[in-house]
């Protein structure tokens, strides 16, 4: 069992839980801030819980919620007040109601994440903040601690886990809902490299074209929030298929963490997909994290089926040995 204390302090207002894990402090860390990692073990285990945003920075957000055995959710969010790298991360702490929305009736709590090493390993340290000593005990009645335990009994599973998150694992796409799907890809360079390559014209027609054969033949990014995008596929000679073009709108940006989208194949009818993609520095690189809403479980299926993550990781390649081993 990770957990090696809980001490509840009713004069304090504070509740912290220390546990000890043997492993590395950066293994330990990349765990919480890697969603497909965090969702492993962030709910017990009649309760797992799914990521829908997860950007860990300065001013970032987390979106979360658990299923329970009968389908119902309860849903909460972090609000990133601060982040060091590889040694704490600070929070607000709330509670969802099943839409999403803040649920107000429920306390909200300051979190403190703190990770150092030790002569076994590393240890995780996390005190929570109460406003009151009602929300306190309210919490602890509500079965937090063991609630607690139970989900982090599962982190030496995932921890041991090390080829499911490699650097050198491919493209990968993870159903989220009917609706939702996050492809994954750890991406050899900083964030601020991998942003360039996402935004510089003359880097994105160097990989940015899906299978090879193709070419970007127009490349027209957006600079700011609503502001256009659009680019331009082209075959080459003897290559099936016809030109098309990838258009949308660029509805938020905080380089080079975390922008956000929407996108539709210019002609066809349909509501666009909204596209949220973050930048995550973890062992061996960036976790590229991109979500995708698509308007219904049909569509979701359809574009899955056109073999767009076949795509992507091609261009991922392509990223990595035309841009990134030359930055």
């Amino acid at each position: 069992m990770p957990v090696t204390s809980v001490d509840k302090d009713l004069e304090e207002l504070t509740m912290t839980i220390v546990a000890d894990f043997p492993v590395t402090v950066r293994r330990l860390w990349d765990a919480y801030v890697d969603p497909r990692q965090l969702e492993r073990f962030w709910g017990p285990p009649e309760w797992p819980a799914t990521f829908t945003r997860h950007d860990i920075h300065p001013g970032g957000r987390s979106e979360y919620y658990m299923t329970g055995p009968d389908g119902s959710r309860s849903g909460g969010y972090w609000e990133h007040l601060s982040v060091v790298e590889g040694s704490s991360f600070e929070i607000l702490d709330g509670f969802t109601h099943e839409d999403g929305r803040p649920n107000t009736d429920m306390p909200t709590m300051r979190a403190v994440f703190s990770f150092e090493e030790t002569d076994s390993g590393a240890r995780l340290t996390t005190t929570t903040y109460f406003t009151s000593l009602d929300e306190l005990e309210r919490l602890i009645t509500m079965g937090v601690e063991e609630g607690t335990r139970s989900a982090m009994a599962q982190i030496d599973d995932v921890l041991a886990d090390l080829s499911s998150f490699a650097a050198d694992r491919a493209t990968a796409a993870q159903l989220l809902s009917d609706t939702q799907v996050r492809i994954s890809r750890i991406l050899r360079g900083t964030p601020q490299q991998i942003w360039d390559a996402h935004h510089d014209p003359a880097l994105l027609r160097l990989w940015s074209f899906g299978p090879d054969g193709w070419s970007m033949t127009v490349c027209e990014p957006a600079a700011a929030p609503g502001e256009r995008h659009r680019y331009e596929f082209s075959p080459e000679p003897g290559v099936e298929g016809e030109t098309f073009a990838l258009t949308g709108e660029l509805l938020e940006s905080d380089p080079p963490h975390r922008e956000v989208f929407t996108e539709t194949m210019e002609g066809v009818d349909g509501p666009p997909t909204h596209n949220e993609q973050t930048l995550t520095p973890v062992e061996g690189g960036t976790l590229v994290s991109l979500v995708v809403t698509y308007a219904d479980k049909e569509m979701r299926d359809m574009i899955l089926g056109t073999g767009m993550t076949d795509g992507m990781e091609a261009g991922y390649r392509r990223l990595e040995s035309e841009v990134l081993s030359h930055a």
